[in-house]
């Protein structure tokens, strides 16, 4: 099942956004903490009318989703979702989010653009640094494109997505009669 959720703010110039821009690296609390509540609640309220818990859900997004997707699944006293994806993105400084990066981590994949000129690929390389030092087991790719998505990443994570669900036989989600 895939869910894709929008940020809950309008901005300018246009679209959907988790935070409002501020200091790169550095979201600022009083627009980065009310998303991030929202996020929590959403995938809490998703695991439990799915069924499928959080070891069996991989985050992922582009930009300030990535930047979202890694504060929720490294955020402290979230549950470790089965993998995280984060796009052209960063792991973020937040006054008030406690991230947690002791083992076990969950499997991260980083995609960046070396030519991107919103979130540069120094970020990336920064969170690949990060959580390989903090034990996770990180694919990383690098793009010569600016801030966009790779179809080649994307066509190199669908295995990468398979292996890092746990089979069912490792783990048996309730049936459910929903969706």
């Amino acid at each position: 099942m895939g869910v894709t959720p929008r940020g809950p703010l309008s901005l300018p110039p246009g679209g959907a956004h988790w935070y409002v821009l501020g200091e790169l690296g550095y979201p600022p609390p009083d627009t980065f903490l009310p998303s991030y509540q929202k996020a929590s609640a959403l995938l809490d309220e998703l695991a439990s009318e799915t069924g499928i818990p959080p070891e069996r859900t991989v985050l992922g997004g582009f930009s300030q989703g990535g930047v979202m997707s890694y504060a929720l699944g490294l955020g402290a006293r979230r549950a470790r979702p089965a993998g995280i994806i984060a796009l052209s993105s960063f792991v973020p400084t937040v006054e008030g989010l406690e991230l947690d990066l002791a083992r076990p981590l969950p499997p991260i994949a980083i995609g960046h653009g070396t030519f991107d000129p919103v979130i540069g690929v120094e970020w990336g390389r920064q969170a690949k640094e990060l959580l390989e030092k903090a034990g996770a087991d990180v694919v990383y790719r690098e793009s010569p494109m600016p801030h966009s998505v790779d179809p080649a990443f994307l066509a190199e994570l669908q295995p990468w997505l398979l292996s890092a669900l746990p089979s069912p036989a490792e783990h048996r989600s309730p049936k459910v009669d929903r969706f």
